[in-house]
């Protein structure tokens, strides 16, 4: 009887030296999985860390202004931004990451037919150089290769190879700066000039299948004024969108010339201001202003006689832009409706000297290779406004009217030797275009056409514009 409670008492005894070992175990699982949780919220802390860097890396340093209804796209059939700049934060850095190895590719193809009067001298009247595209039925218009990526965490890159009428040309070659901070941003290179609006688009973001008036007479029949040199760009830290911008260049293009000088031939300010009115609205207000410099920029004059003589102007050439856009889409969704209003104003001036030359014209009429030199100083001006309007989320529709004036000429001593246009060309569009994707848009274009001195042509467009590749969503 008595070995009864003995081994009850050593059963109890085993039972709780049971109990604490297993306490002893759970103990040490406990502290595991505290070592785990530590080692665990250190590694997401350094991850957080590495995405917000990656972000702040990848940011473009040119911000655009914070307009619910301006995020809409309503240029002409851009292929979508890739998912790094539209996804969450993790995606963005996960693409970052990416683009660090694979640069980004893109093909526009664009093409048309062009049915208009054959007028084989094309000219803006009053204006010079003032040739117009006299493209006529089926082309090919201009198709660019794209190609651009993250260089390192602290540059970009990108080039843009252009091909029109078989010719090859790099339109684009630029870096920019990705973590100066402070809004800085700088671009070196070639590139498009920020002045005005419609400066900075390519072809196949405009909403109309040619570009404006105002842009051929301004900067020849390119439509853009394109600088090799340096770009400086300040985004200031205000609820409001306000943005400087300085440029120094070479000035090759028109209005300038190619001077193979050590100074500077080109150099332009402009500032930009934009905001929100309600979630629906927004607007982009702009000033710019572009001075360069020719020597020897040639062109032809007709004398008193009609007879052709050539004309070669050195001097400075000052140019004012103005422009205003307004943009609206319900609650600032413009994938169902939008509506975009814009408009330029530009004023140039050039002011220097013009010589005139030209075997058996009024400049050399004895034919003996004489010259007549003299001061000459002018004032052009011209504007646009446009709007169109997305009523599905396949269709738009547009017009757009376009006039310039000739303004006042002085010719100097070249007066009495050479024909001075007094004439305001002007033009009215309308356009309807589809677009099956972002991808790919038809579009059909017709425009009444008076830039030339007593002639009306009357002009259909019929455009396609297709997209390969990664392409980022266009600016404001």
């Amino acid at each position: 009887m008595m070995n009864k409670p003995l081994a009850l008492a050593a059963l109890l005894a085993a039972s709780c030296g049971a109990q604490a070992a297993d306490d002893a175990d759970l103990a040490a699982i406990r502290s595991q999985i505290d070592e785990m949780k530590k080692t665990y919220e250190q590694r997401i802390t350094a991850l957080e860390k590495k995405l917000a860097e990656a972000e702040a890396r990848t940011a473009a340093p040119a911000a655009v202004p914070p307009a619910t209804a301006a995020t809409g796209s309503t240029g002409a059939a851009p292929a979508p931004t890739p998912a790094g700049e539209t996804a969450t934060g993790p995606v963005r850095a996960v693409a970052a990451a990416a683009n660090a190895f694979n640069p980004e590719v893109s093909l526009i193809l664009q093409g048309q037919y062009v049915n208009t009067k054959d007028i084989p001298d094309r000219k803006i009247s009053g204006f010079w150089p003032n040739q117009l595209d006299n493209l006529r039925g089926f082309s090919i218009n201009e198709t660019e290769l794209i190609i651009g990526g993250s260089i390192d965490p602290y540059w970009r890159g990108q080039a843009v190879f252009a091909v029109q009428d078989d010719e090859v040309g790099v339109e684009e070659a630029w870096f920019q700066s990705l973590a100066i901070g402070h809004g800085v941003g700088v671009k070196g290179g070639r590139y498009r000039s920020g002045i005005g609006y419609l400066n900075e688009q390519h072809p196949h973001a405009w909403d109309f299948a040619n570009a404006p008036l105002m842009y051929v007479a301004m900067f020849g029949p390119a439509a853009a004024f394109t600088e090799d040199g340096v770009q400086v760009k300040w985004l200031a830290p205000t609820p409001l969108f306000l943005e400087f911008g300085a440029e120094v260049g070479r000035g090759a293009n028109f209005p300038g010339t190619d001077r193979n000088k050590n100074d500077v031939g080109a150099w332009a300010l402009y500032a930009h201001v934009g905001n929100d009115l309600g979630a629906s609205n927004s607007w982009r207000a702009g000033m710019s202003y572009l001075r360069t410099s020719s020597d020897n920029r040639e062109a032809d004059f007709y004398d008193v006689g009609g007879t052709l003589a050539q004309a070669a102007f050195t001097g400075d050439t000052d140019t004012w832009l103005a422009d205003f856009v307004w943009k609206w889409a319900p609650d600032g969704n413009p994938k169902y409706r939008n509506f975009k209003f814009q408009s330029e104003y530009f004023w140039r001036q050039d002011k220097g000297d013009l010589t005139c030359t030209g075997l058996g014209s009024a400049c050399d009429p004895l034919a003996v290779g004489d010259a007549v030199t003299g001061n000459y100083n002018t004032r052009q001006s011209g504007w646009y406004a446009q709007g169109v309007f997305q009523f599905t989320p396949e269709w738009r529709a547009g017009l757009r009217y376009d006039q310039l004036d000739s303004g006042r000429q002085n010719l100097g001593a070249n007066a009495a030797n050479l024909v001075v246009e007094d004439y305001r060309p002007k033009r009215a569009t309308a356009m309807v275009d589809y677009s099956w994707s972002e991808f790919s848009r038809l579009r059909l274009q017709f425009a009444q056409d008076r830039s030339m001195a007593g002639i009306t042509d009357n002009q259909w467009i019929v455009q396609y514009i297709m997209s390969l590749g990664a392409h980022g969503a266009h600016k404001f």
